[in-house]
């Protein structure tokens, strides 16, 4: 992926770490699969997943207090709670995705069923994959990280900066 490469040591600048402080651990992550799975009730959770009542607590806090759900009252009784994902919480589906389909590709014999389809057509979705600016997917030797001062540029080279010719979008 290039010469240059992400800071390693500094787990400051990058977004990773941060990410798997908050759902670094497997409870959380099957929350969120029972929760994008339609369950909303501390109950549920608790029957669906076979967790114990201290961890599912302490786990539905821990999504609570970095965003990713949200704790309502249910208008007819104020005593009961929803859980519910969040714009953040919602944004984790396609890593919740990739994870499931990696599981699957390469998993002890786990069968895909249910298939996750589109609603549309009906059809299974595509596999999640790193897609280029204009929709091209790409793969590891594709890859490269830059400075953010050098976004934009076609080539760089031992220190040598190769713009990329702009196009004239006025013709």
């Amino acid at each position: 992926m290039g010469k240059l490469h992400e800071p390693l040591d500094d787990s400051q600048s990058c977004g990773l770490p941060s990410a798997l402080e908050v759902m670094g651990e497997r409870w959380s992550f099957m929350i969120l699969r029972a929760a994008f799975n339609g369950l909303h009730h501390f109950e549920e959770f608790l029957g669906a997943l076979g967790i114990a009542r201290n961890i599912l607590s302490n786990r539905l806090a821990r999504l609570v207090e970095h965003g990713i759900m949200k704790r309502e009252p249910l208008p007819d009784d104020r005593r009961k709670i929803e859980y519910r994902l969040t714009e953040k919480g919602l944004d984790l589906l396609p890593a919740m995705l990739a994870l499931r389909q990696w599981g699957e590709k390469y998993g002890m014999n786990v069968p895909p069923n249910p298939v996750l389809c589109d609603e549309r057509d009906g059809q299974p979705i595509a596999a999640i994959a790193i897609r280029a600016h204009d929709g091209r997917v790409l793969g590891p030797k594709e890859l490269q990280w830059r400075d953010r001062g050098d976004i934009g540029r076609s080539h760089v080279k031992d220190g040598e900066h190769e713009v990329r010719p702009q196009l004239n979008m006025l013709r």
